[in-house]
């Protein structure tokens, strides 16, 4: 695998003097950028001239990593010509967060097919229920196929995302990659490091991803309750207290829970992902040390894929995490972002974004939807 990375600033235009040659059928372009370049698109034109024959997949960002730094108004690119590894992409459009399983089953089985090894998957982060996105995937693709990728991002605004399709930034799509072949190698990691606090409540009434009642108490309200002053600045705030999910009281497995919008006449919160009805949930907060610590956690997940490389072997590290943990940490966030790196082989390139959700199998396995992780994906071919 040959592996370039670089950057691209409305102010300063590309980091590289020239695009790196990597042109061919065996190419993957990701690329991770600011909301603005929905409306200029000039730069997306130009890696689309440049990769004609290539695998272009990337998406709209709360926030742009490149190596261990992470910027706002950028596009972070990563262009990785393979040896030995087929690609194909797939896009499916969703005009309504009901279309979201449909869309999944969509991408599954356009990309199933012998060899395939794992599938990169970027979705719009506001139209589509990231919960029922990864069911439809997973209700075609074999739990041996490393799913992982995350939901598009729109800073703190949470208005529109864009998704790159075929003729630019587009929004209500979801894409995704096919990496096929023994040759390459795909490792994940997926970890939080949020505290959890108060009571734990039965969700009384929900619908698939809609909030409306816990322990019989209007949910909304109940945020409010808890945010005080921050309850003014929802929906944003309630990033700040995700919610954690699990589906019994002897259940180990718990899932992350973000909000992604609010409605006052209902009393309740839409989130990035199922609440199920009789689940159990309970408020989280913030520690940065763990944050940071849970960032390093991840990294250290994909490793079982990388003991075998050679010194001179490129590593594609891509990073995911979660715009609530960008508002926490906020000067800090370069902190995880390079304790992520700091625990890959030395020379791993980087690039990722953060995100309204995350995907990635919950340890091994089918794939699932966090909110407030840091996901990790590596990348590389042997």
């Amino acid at each position: 695998m040959h592996l370039e990375t670089f950057t691209h600033s409305f102010e300063r235009g590309w980091s590289s003097a020239a695009l790196p040659p990597l042109d061919s059928p065996r190419t993957l372009v990701l690329v991770f950028g600011a909301p603005r370049y929905a409306e200029e698109p000039a730069a997306l034109h130009e890696l689309r001239a440049a990769y004609p024959r290539s695998h272009l997949v990337g998406c709209s960002t709360s926030g742009e990593i490149h190596g261990a730094a992470v910027d706002d108004d950028t596009l972070s690119v990563a262009v990785a010509r393979f040896d030995h590894t087929e690609l194909r992409t797939s896009t499916a459009r969703v005009g309504h967060a009901a279309d979201s399983y449909a869309a999944g089953r969509r991408i599954g089985e356009a990309l199933a097919g012998p060899g395939l090894r794992s599938i990169l998957i970027l979705s719009d982060g506001l139209m589509v229920n990231g919960s029922e996105l990864v069911r439809g995937v997973n209700s075609v693709v074999p739990a041996t196929v490393t799913v992982t990728g995350g939901l598009a991002g729109d800073g703190a605004r949470f208005q529109r995302t864009w998704i790159v399709g075929a003729d630019g930034p587009g929004h209500g799509l979801v894409s995704a990659a096919g990496l096929y072949g023994e040759r390459v190698q795909v490792g994940h990691g997926s970890r939080g490091g949020w505290d959890i606090f108060g009571p734990e409540r039965r969700i009384t009434r929900s619908a698939g991803n809609v909030l409306y009642e816990l322990d019989g108490r209007p949910a909304l309200q109940l945020y409010k309750d808890y945010l005080g002053e921050r309850a003014a600045g929802l929906p944003a705030s309630a990033l700040l207290f995700p919610l954690a999910i699990r589906a019994h009281a002897a259940d180990s497995k718990v899932l992350v829970r973000t909000v992604l919008s609010i409605d006052e006449a209902a009393q309740s919160l839409t989130f990035a992902g199922d609440v199920p009805q009789a689940s159990l949930a309970q408020l989280m907060c913030a520690n940065f040390e763990r944050l940071i610590e849970g960032a390093a956690c991840a990294a250290q997940g994909t490793l079982a894929e990388l003991r075998e490389l050679l010194p001179d072997d490129d590593v594609l590290s891509i990073a995911i995490s979660c715009v609530g943990r960008r508002l926490i940490l906020g000067e800090r966030a370069e902190e995880e972002i390079e304790a992520a790196l700091a625990a890959l082989p030395a020379g791993t390139q980087q690039i990722g974004f953060y995100s309204y959700g995350e995907i990635s199998p919950y340890t091994s396995g089918h794939c699932d939807l966090h909110n407030q992780t840091m996901t990790l994906t590596t990348i590389c071919e042997r």
